[in-house]
């Protein structure tokens, strides 16, 4: 284990006192997957990083996406080839070198319900989409996709109505813990010696003689605001750029329009699929895809011109899913099988024109049509701004931003190194994974805890279960949550930087997205095990404990009730209460 990896509580003050005792080469604003790549970027080309974030590492975005590392098939429809092609490079990387822990492959069918034109034509796009990525070179391979005849094809998706499939395409992409691999890459940064601070909001940039020198940034812990000084200071804050542009005085460099995503997860036994389903829509596609004892549905594209703090799901989202899912199943869905449901926000980089209000977009300026190519900028002097772009390009996003930053403070560093730097749990990945028997016989755990224990943590696996051989009671299944281990729970916080409860049950484990109850029913537990690794009292506890049912509630209500956005951002703001639809 690298020491300079580890998050502890301890390490917050230290951390502080590094961020403010002397200027930094780098200063990145946001700990979303594009901050995080950018601050590990940075800090391997041998530059001197901070990097603040204002909530929990990727608790906006970067928690809330489909979970796919794919080249995007439908942007093969718009001819964008060099970002299909930028995407399957990255999907083969991550797979093969970066973290083959936390990224595998998912099968992945394409219904056909003309067996003819339709066979050709997606048949066509699919084998292009093979092509480009065997042109990629990169270390992580697929298998390549096989057209299914109709009986095949019913094999593998039983679930689905006879007429909604003449055969399929079966082909693979893959698929990631979004919000593990976030923290993952923070922790890799800091084992390169980049300082990272959560809970830290930037108020303020501070100004030199009319350049960008810095940020002041305030501890919500504490409420102590601090000067962080910095050569060159990049902003990675995604759906917030241009939030983060006006804190400089100059004019914005980028537009960001915030696009809405929703998904919802009903239980796997819910649907007979073998496979994952890609189903075209007159919008764009629904996917469905497997995520542990759920399938995950979605997702929406919308504008959201509210508050981007806390964007909901709504009936209308709920609904809309439902419909499209239940054109091809034999047995439909319902609003009771859906057992949990999360929004966030894209930050799609806007055209030329206007931003028009809800019901005022014209079809050609939909948010579907928008490029998720990211762009750089750099609206004053010792500033620049990363945005748009797509999780699985966040090295790329990284890479440009950081080559900017380099430009602007004329700062000496290496080039781009990430392509070759795995993730923390990555070295070793082969041989932890060959030995999961032994592991599991150690420590008198069933074999598939240890694969979960693997899966998720890669070859540092053993560092949560050492966790539980110092107290036995954590090496129990954490009551509410029987797939998980007190083990994680204390690991959150001695090595991840969890500072909250709702850090542990909603990203560095997926307890709330996963369990029906959005995971009340273990959030005693969690706190409990919390309480004494950071010094929580009697009123901590209990404060955190309705913190997080308010949350839950406010995710459940939202979609049972607010009808459209502007109900659920009412809700959202505390302003109206909802009642039940008729």
């Amino acid at each position: 284990m690298n020491k300079s990896s580890v998050l502890s509580p301890e390490r917050r003050s230290q951390d502080i006192a590094r961020l403010t005792s002397q200027p930094l080469d780098v200063l990145v604003v946001g700990g979303g997957i594009t901050g995080a790549g950018t601050a590990l970027d940075a800090a391997t080309r041998g530059l001197s990083v901070g990097l603040v974030e204002a909530q929990d590492w990727g608790a906006g975005t970067s928690s809330k996406s489909s979970k796919l590392v794919h080249g995007g098939l439908r942007y093969l429809q718009m001819l964008d080839f060099r970002l299909v092609h930028e995407g399957l490079r990255e999907r083969g990387l991550l797979l093969g070198r970066l973290a083959p822990h936390l990224v595998h492959a998912v099968p992945i069918l394409y219904p056909l319900r003309r067996p003819i034109l339709e066979r050709a034509y997606v048949g066509a796009g699919i084998a292009l989409y093979d092509l480009l990525a065997l042109s990629t070179a990169s270390a992580g391979r697929l298998p390549r996709h096989r057209h299914l005849g109709r009986q095949r094809a019913w094999r593998a998706a039983p679930g689905l109505r006879h007429d909604a499939l003449a055969g399929a395409v079966l082909y693979f992409d893959a698929q990631l813990d979004d919000a593990r691999y976030v923290v993952e890459v923070v922790r890799t940064a800091a084992a390169y010696g980049a300082v990272p601070l959560s809970r830290a909001t930037v108020v303020g940039f501070l100004l030199d003689e009319g350049r960008v020198a810095g940020a002041r940034v305030r501890d919500a812990e504490t409420g102590a605001e601090h000067e962080v000084r910095a050569r060159v200071t990049i902003s990675a804050t995604g759906a917030w750029t241009e939030e983060t542009e006006a804190l400089a005085g100059h004019a914005r460099a980028l537009r960001v329009r915030p696009s809405k995503g929703v998904h919802i997860l009903v239980p796997r036994q819910r649907l007979d699929f073998s496979t994952g389903l890609i189903l075209p829509t007159e919008r764009s596609v629904l996917f469905v895809l497997p995520w542990c004892e759920h399938w995950l549905i979605g997702t929406t594209d919308t504008d959201w011109p509210y508050a981007k703090a806390r964007p909901l799901a709504t009936v209308a989202d709920v609904d809309y899913l439902l419909a499209e899912v239940n054109n091809v199943l034999a047995q439909p869905l319902s609003r009771s099988d859906v057992e949990a449901v999360y929004a966030g926000l894209r930050p799609l980089i806007a055209g030329s024109g206007v931003v028009r209000g809800p019901g005022e977009t014209r079809p050609d300026e939909a948010t579907t049509k928008l490029s998720r190519e990211h762009t750089v900028g750099r609206p004053a002097p010792g500033l620049v701004v990363v945005s748009g772009g797509k999780y699985t390009t966040y090295r790329v996003m990284a890479a440009d931003a950081v080559d900017a930053a380099v430009a602007e403070g004329e700062l000496h560093a290496l080039a781009c190194r990430t392509a070759k730097v795995p993730l923390l749990g990555a070295r070793g990945w082969a041989p932890a994974w060959s030995g999961r028997s032994r592991l599991a016989a150690d420590h008198g755990l069933p074999l598939d805890q240890v694969e979960h224990l693997l899966h998720r943590y890669g070859s540092l696996a053993p560092e949560v279960l050492a966790a539980a051989s110092a107290e036995p009671s954590l090496a129990q299944p954490l009551t509410g949550a029987g797939g998980y281990l007190g083990a994680e729970v204390a690991y959150a916080v001695t090595h991840e930087g969890a500072r909250h409860l709702d850090d542990v049950l909603s990203r560095r484990t997926r307890i709330a997205m996963e369990m029906a109850d959005g995971g009340l029913a273990c959030a005693p537990a969690a706190a409990g095990v919390m309480s004494g690794l950071l010094g929580w009292g009697g009123a901590e506890v209990s404060a955190e404990l309705e913190d997080f049912r308010r949350q839950v509630e406010l995710r459940e209500e939202a979609a049972r009730l607010a009808p459209d956005d502007s109900s659920a951002a009412r809700l959202a703001e505390g302003t109206q209460a909802l009642l039940p639809l008729p």
